[in-house]
């Protein structure tokens, strides 16, 4: 039996898995992903990699419908658990720190938008002065009812 925090971090790891799949993030943390699983096996490596895409395949098919992604969800956290229960103490720890680690990389490099949208690792900070307009997203059109005075020529 796993520790609880084995087993949160192989649902957090399940839940990662799911949430990338259908993202521009999926390409590189589904390699992680089977690299992980893989521990330097080739073969165990390229069937994680099936597992992998057949998951992306099914949720795009679903059209992330949630019910498919819980499933995916609870298969991928049962498939991250069995392995970690499979290791002895000292693996154990280890593959927990680079799981911890890819979850931590995936969660700051998977930031991705949609066409027209924008998306940030950080901070965003959009402001508008003098009665502009300012928008990180603008969808549809915009007006101003009163026209901003013309700046000063010192002000460039």
């Amino acid at each position: 039996m796993l520790a609880e925090a084995m087993t949160a971090l192989a649902a957090a790891a399940g839940a990662g898995v799911v949430q990338a799949a259908t993202t521009d993030a999926w390409t590189g943390l589904r390699v992680r992903v089977a690299r992980w699983f893989g521990r330097g096996d080739d073969r165990r490596e390229q069937v994680q990699l099936e597992r992998l895409d057949r998951t992306a395949a099914e949720l795009t098919a679903s059209g992330g419908a949630e019910r498919e992604r819980e499933l995916q969800e609870r298969e991928w956290r049962t498939r991250f658990e069995d392995l970690l229960e499979g290791l002895d103490d000292t693996e154990r720890e280890e593959a927990a720190d680079e799981l911890r680690a890819l979850l931590r990389e995936s969660a700051a490099g998977g930031v991705s938008a949609g066409a027209g949208g924008a998306a940030a690792g950080g901070d965003i900070n959009v402001q508008a002065r003098d009665g502009a307009i300012a928008a990180a997203v603008l969808n549809g059109g915009a007006r101003i009812d009163h026209r901003p005075p013309t700046p000063d020529p010192s002000q460039g």
